[in-house]
This record gives structure tokens, sequence and C-alpha cells, in this order.
């Protein structure tokens, strides 16, 4: 916790946690306005935007990573957080109008600066902390990231809404918020210390600007690279059963316990807090990633996932309206509804445990000429993996597969999963 107070890794802290703020304010915004007035189109926007936000993680990362090991990163982030001020703008601009194509466009926008703010966040962080610090630093953006995206989500359908200043209109209030985080975010921005490029431009300019091309090039470095190969497939694990997860929280709410909006809300409140809560006991279990093997805690923090997860799709097959879990009181009021609840913090709890020592392997193993490109490959695995994973459990239920099944494929899976770190892990130090 000491980092908190350091001026090399606080300004940083902030600066992402008040990005993932913003981005998930203005998400909110959109849903809340679109459903508001036209739920139809709401539950299409709400799906493509999605898309829309992970798209630039797979069109632009290789090029993120190689601009942020080729030049000073804080600068780049400066940059960065600049031109989310500028795309805030245009999304209150956007929101006022209410048209829904510029809403995307700027959730488009506020996806391109997130792709190549990525590789900056978690790149620099060598730079400025020992590698004892790194579990520890990493630890902390995680846990800060996912308070922030809990905080901005409700602060975002708090303002959409109109229901804190009912004198201001709900999309005005929602702009200005943004606006407002965002220049945050650009003040704390401005105190990182300095962070020189650790590449020569001709160890980067293989990558060149063909999109594709580059994002190709990405993948096959990466690949060679077996340690940062190896942590990044977990990562990619991590976030698409945790995407798994959350989309199908939406249909546990509705159709199994015939809930309200509210009971979603706290489903998904639970796995964020739990995270947060994972993220920082990882810090204090995991031991340096100087040490160079997959630390036995993620082993134990990966079946923890699976058993979690394996109770929670158990306890989904005997809900139901009748047992009146449709509200969040009459929910909090039912001993055997907080299994559930448990549930969703243990998983969350052990994904945290699971994943951030996997980030700081990450760091730690990779050449600081490539470390930015590291980064940004394993971006583009988690979103290559998240939109497959998705798209998979998505057409799950066309084959009759209801939720508690697909939550139990993805806890099948992620056994295999873990029984391959496991098997990794013994056979040798990564680096």
């Amino acid at each position: 916790m000491h980092l908190l107070i350091s001026r090399r890794f606080l300004p940083l802290f902030l600066t992402q946690a008040l990005g993932a703020l913003v981005d998930n304010l203005f998400r909110n915004a959109i849903v809340v306005l679109v459903i508001l007035s036209d739920p139809h189109a709401g539950a299409s926007l709400v799906a493509l935007a999605g898309g829309i936000f992970i798209l630039p993680y797979v069109l632009f990362s290789a090029l993120a990573g190689r601009l942020a090991d080729r030049h000073d990163k804080a600068t780049l982030i400066r940059i960065t957080k600049v031109s989310e001020l500028a795309v805030m703008a245009a999304a209150g601009a956007a929101l006022i109008s209410g048209s829904h194509a510029a809403m995307l466009g700027v959730l488009f926008g506020l996806g391109v600066q997130a792709t190549f703010f990525g590789p900056l966040k978690y790149a620099i962080l060598p730079d400025h902390l020992a590698a004892p610090e790194l579990l520890d630093g990493n630890a902390l953006i995680e846990a800060g990231t996912f308070a922030a995206i809990l905080i901005g989500t409700s602060i975002g359908g708090v303002l959409a809404a109109g229901t804190l200043f009912s004198s201001v209109d709900g999309a005005e209030a929602a702009a200005a918020g943004g606006l407002l985080v965002s220049a945050a975010g650009l003040a704390a921005a401005w105190f990182i210390p300095p962070a020189p490029p650790t590449a020569l431009p001709e160890q980067t300019a293989a990558a060149g600007w063909n999109l594709f091309a580059g994002t190709v090039s990405l993948i096959a470095e990466a690949r060679r690279n077996r340690r940062g190969w190896i942590c990044s497939l977990g990562i990619s694990w991590f976030w698409t059963l945790g995407a798994i997860l959350l989309a199908q929280l939406p249909v546990v709410g509705a159709r199994l316990l015939g809930a309200d909006g509210e009971v979603v809300t706290l489903l998904v409140t639970m796995f964020t807090i739990g995270i947060g809560a994972g993220s920082l006991l990882a810090g204090r279990l995991a031991p340096a990633p100087a040490l160079g093997r997959i630390p036995r805690v993620v082993i134990w923090a990966g079946l923890g996932m699976t058993l979690a997860c394996l109770d929670f799709a158990w306890t989904c097959t005997g809900a139901s309206p009748a047992l009146g879990w449709t509200t969040v009181r009459s929910l909090l009021a039912a001993p055997a509804a907080w299994r559930l609840l448990l549930d969703l913090l243990l998983v969350a709890t052990c994904g945290g445990v699971f994943s951030v020592p996997l980030y700081a392997l990450l760091q730690a193993g990779a050449a600081p000429a490539h470390r930015a490109r590291a980064v940004a490959a394993s971006n583009v695995l988690n979103a290559i993996w998240m939109a497959a994973g998705s798209g998979i459990a998505a057409a799950l239920p066309a084959a009759g597969v209801g939720p508690a099944g697909i939550i139990a494929l993805a806890a099948i899976v992620n056994t295999a999963a873990v029984a391959w770190l496991r098997g990794v892990s013994k056979k040798a130090v990564l680096f």
C-alpha cells in the first residue's frame, strides 16, 4: 500500500482508474438513455456496443505496442488522455443529440484510446517499480480498475436517468460528468514520471503501419516468447471466463429468478468486488515474479474458480421465480440466496488471485525493448478469446443449453486450462 503515496505509482493509478471510470460512465449512460427512449433498439445497441469497443484492440494493438516501445511512455500517456478529453467532448454532443450512430462512433473512439493506453499502463510499471513491487503494483491497478468500473457504471446510470439532479437533463448531466472525470485523469497523467523509450527504431520497424500485417507479426513474435505466450494465454482465458459469466448474469436474474434490474446489478456488483479483493489478495499470497515460475497459488485459485462456478451453476438449476427472490430485499432476506452471491464473490476473488501474478510474470519476463508489444499481444489475444468465448456462449442457447449449463461447461474448460498451466509450471522455470 506504500505505493499509493509514491509519485512513482500514484499518478498512474489515478490516471488508469479515472480512465476506466469515464469509459463505463459513458457506456452505461448510453444504455440507460437508449433503453429509456426505445427499449427494443436498446437491446440491439447494447449487444453491438460491446463488439465496437473491443474491435480497436484487434486493429490497433500492434501499432500501440510499437509506439510504446519507441517513445517515452509518460509522454504518450498524456497524449492519450488529451485524446480522451477530445473524445468525451464529442461524447457530450452525441448524448445530448441522442444520435445512436454518434454514440457508437464515440464508443469506438474510446476503444481506440483504451487500446493505445493499455500497453503503456502495464509496460511502464517495470520502469518505475522494482521487481518485488510488481505484484503489489499490478494488484492495485486491477483493484482500482474494477472499483472504477463499478463506480462509473453506477454514476453513468444515475446521471443519465436524471435521478441525481432533477433540474438537469440526464444526457447533459452524463456529458458534463464524463468531461469532468476525463479532465481529472489528464491532470493526474501530468505527474507521471518520465519513462524513456526501451527500444531502438530498428527494433520495432518490422510491424509497419499495415494494421493486419502488424497484428499477425505481433502474435507471431509473442508465440516465439514462451514465457509471454504462456502468461498471455492464461490471462486471456481469465477474461474469457469473466465475459461468459457476466453475460449470463442478466439471464439468471431475468429468466431463472424473475428478478428486477436491481438484482442483476447486485450480482454484477458482487463479481466486481470479488475481482478487486482478489487482486489485492494476490499481492499478499504470490511470491515475487522474479522467481520465474507460475506461483502455486495461481493453480489453487484456478481450481477455486472451477468449484465456485460449478456450485453457482448447481444452485441456478433449482432457481425459479417461485422462490420469491425477485427484488434485492427479498434476495438478501433468503439465506439460500446468499449461496449465489457468495459463489460469485468466490469465483471473482479467485479470478483476481489467478490473473495478477500472470500479469506480473508477463512484465518481469519480457525484454525491456519488447515489453509494450508483449502487453499489446496479450490485449489482442484477450479480445479474440473474449469474442470467441462470448460467441460460443451466445450460440449455446439455440442448442437448448441454459445459463446453468453454459456456466458449468465454462467451469469444465477452466479445469482443463488450469491443468495445462499446472503442467507448464512443473516442467521448468519460465525465464
